[in-house]
């Protein structure tokens, strides 16, 4: 992943979503135009086993279909409308497929992939995927999930996996004894990062990507606290405080 900005990595949130339909080849062309030095997205499986990006479990509210992405093949999801919702100008974008969306990117782009479920079959196709691309020092694989990510982390030490952190909230270094595994990132919520979070990273070697900061002022604080990166709806914007 570059990190042209005082090291500090932009990491456009489903894209540049502050801006764009969520999830879109769109939204993630927006988030590279602007700067991004990443992009975080979201992975289901479909009822055929491709691997879809999008947030949620059904497609009701960002698509014009309804249904479970698990109970869908890929030819009936890709006839949905993925960004009619947002604005006509986005009227047409479908929802993509990981494969489409790293063909998409620059190289020197990162991906942060969020596993949403805590299914076997999605990990495994997963890993089969950056295996076969070569992608597993390019792409950082996120989830609450951690006993998944720490199975997948067993299955191919090569993998760079990040723990995301939220109501549960826990600590580096006791994320670090519990899990046993190398911790190539966490991802906490924005409001669990202070100066102790940062230093227990740090003795670790722990990279730290907070979420999702979309206010210039708090942006200013993490980049303060010494963060790895900031995961944004609007990467310019993240991008404009940096060139500052």
């Amino acid at each position: 992943m570059r990190t042209t900005h005082r090291q500090i990595a932009i990491v456009g949130h489903r894209g540049a979503a502050g801006e764009a339909p969520e999830n879109t080849l769109g939204s993630f062309a927006l988030a590279v135009e602007q700067g991004a030095d990443a992009v975080e997205l979201d992975v289901h499986l479909s009822k055929d086993g491709s691997i879809v990006v999008c947030h949620d479990a059904k497609v009701n509210r960002t698509t014009t279909g309804r249904g479970a992405i698990a109970e869908l093949l890929t030819r009936e999801l890709k006839q949905l409308d993925a960004g009619m919702w947002h604005s006509d100008r986005y009227a047409g974008e479908r929802l993509p497929l990981l494969e489409e969306v790293l063909d998409l990117l620059p190289p020197a782009v990162g991906v942060n992939v969020e596993i949403k479920i805590d299914s076997p079959e999605l990990r495994d196709g997963l890993l089969r995927l950056l295996r076969e691309r070569s992608m597993l020092q390019r792409v950082f694989v996120s989830s609450f999930h951690h006993g998944g990510l720490t199975r997948m982390k067993q299955e191919e030490p090569g993998l760079r996996i990040g723990l995301l952190v939220d109501k549960k909230p826990i600590m580096p270094e006791e994320a670090a004894r519990k899990y046993g595994v190398e911790l190539y990132s966490m991802h906490p919520h924005h409001k669990l990062v202070n100066r102790q979070w940062m230093e227990q990273a740090n003795r670790l070697g722990i990279r730290v990507y907070p979420w999702t900061v979309n206010k210039v002022p708090r942006m200013a604080e993490l980049i303060a606290l010494g963060v790895s990166g900031i995961i944004t709806d609007f990467p310019a914007r993240l991008r404009a405080l940096l060139n500052n």
